[in-house]
């Protein structure tokens, strides 16, 4: 993570950067401080996220919040010292109202997208976010009547690797710049996609932000105004940098014509996204001594299974086809054994932080952290089982008196 982030503070914008963690892709207090002292800020995506933050001791100031759901305290969050970017013309209306006269953020909606498919692609006419383009008189119109400062534009279109692209995004963004000459900083989100598969295709951050200089450098020259770059990496930054560990504790076949599966003791409630996605991840067996090896095996062997959580759910799978989540698609892996581990990789960004907690009424997983030096710290402990229903509360219904 630490080398990650160091990797996005040396992008080439030529009048300043801001460096934001998107927190939505693990929000666990230890990374969230962990790349702060590297000298990142936070990109929040809830109001519930920006308390999260300020418990973890994140600056005020290095938040900035952008989100679909205006929070219900959105008064005390700007008090506090956020950063704030209306994401709908009621949320700007919003803002207005609690704080005319001021400067505030907008996130908008470019026209395009480039996600994998359309539930990774938050730009364009399928995607939610942000006040569509062609809507600017509108925001022109609120500003005027609230007497607000538009100082920061945000986009984002979702994780593409094709330069190209971001040209055309960077040059769109810009152009929205042109009409609010107060902007002094232009935010182009995150969407540097890592590829967690060895075959995957990975953004090139320096070529990418080559092309992003030039867009500003262009745009200076041409304006006078030299913008201010903020970034928002999530997956960039942790997405390889995790595992997730599972013992194998069955293996099941479904005769000669069918499947051989491994059944693990992790599933949906830990790791989603290839049953929302069709996501790829790594996977690696490793052999235990003295697991129950119904026949002699050897790490050389391999063989064809479909990988299947422990939630009671056909769509609990882990070897899905390519974007296709309801693709059972076989891997081939090392011989197994029940006993064995699975380890399945590229499951730092969006596995624990979006999981189906609690189906099944499994209990949250702990989390650890290895430092570089090779030591390991627990950074969430097991979840004991009792907490899933200390919330409940029981009422006395008949035949069922509450004292049950």
């Amino acid at each position: 993570m630490e080398s990650n982030a160091e990797t996005m503070l040396r992008f080439p914008a030529p009048y300043g950067l801001t460096v934001r963690y998107a927190m939505k892709a693990n929000p666990n207090a230890n990374v969230l401080r962990l790349l702060s002292a590297k000298g990142l800020h936070i990109d929040a995506s809830s109001g519930h996220e920006v308390e999260r933050a300020l418990a973890a001791s994140i600056p005020a100031a290095h938040i900035s919040l952008s989100t679909q759901e205006l929070p219900h305290n959105l008064d005390a969050l700007i008090r506090h010292g956020i950063k704030y970017n209306a994401s709908s013309l009621s949320q700007l209306e919003a803002y207005g109202r609690l704080f005319p006269g001021t400067k505030v953020g907008i996130r908008v909606n470019p026209g395009i997208g480039s996600g994998i498919k359309g539930k990774t692609n938050v730009g364009g006419p399928d995607s939610s976010f942000g006040i569509w383009h062609e809507q600017m008189a509108s925001v022109r119109a609120t500003v005027a009547s609230h007497g607000l400062v538009i100082e920061r534009i945000h986009t984002h279109i979702g994780s593409g690797t094709d330069p190209a692209v971001w040209t055309r995004v960077s040059n769109l963004s810009l152009g929205l710049c042109r009409q609010f000459t107060s902007v002094t900083t232009l935010n182009l989100g995150g969407g540097f996609k890592v590829s967690r598969m060895p075959s995957g295709e990975s953004t090139d951050v320096m070529a990418t932000g080559s092309v992003i200089r030039s867009a500003l450098q262009a745009f200076a020259k041409e304006t006078g105004r030299e913008l201010k770059l903020e970034l928002e990496p999530g997956t960039f930054l942790v997405a390889n940098s995790g595992v997730l560990l599972t013992t194998v504790h069955d293996i099941v076949s479904t005769g000669p014509t069918g499947h051989t599966f491994l059944k693990i003791d992790s599933g949906m409630n830990e790791i989603l996204r290839p049953a929302l996605y069709g996501a790829e991840h790594p996977l690696a067996i490793v052999q235990v001594a003295g697991a129950d090896r119904a026949r002699s095996s050897s790490a050389a062997e391999r063989s064809a299974y479909v990988v299947v959580g422990h939630c009671c759910e056909s769509g609990d799978l882990l070897t899905t086809g390519p974007g296709e989540p309801d693709v059972v698609a076989p891997r081939a892996l090392d011989a197994a054994s029940s006993g064995d581990l699975l380890l399945v990789g590229g499951c730092g960004a969006y596995c624990a932080s979006m999981s189906a907690i609690h189906y099944n009424s499994f209990p949250q997983a702990c989390e650890a952290l290895v430092t570089e030096t090779g030591e390991l710290h627990i950074i969430r402990n097991q979840q004991p089982l009792a907490q899933l229903w200390q919330n409940e509360v029981r009422v006395a219904t008949a035949g069922h008196p509450s004292k049950l």
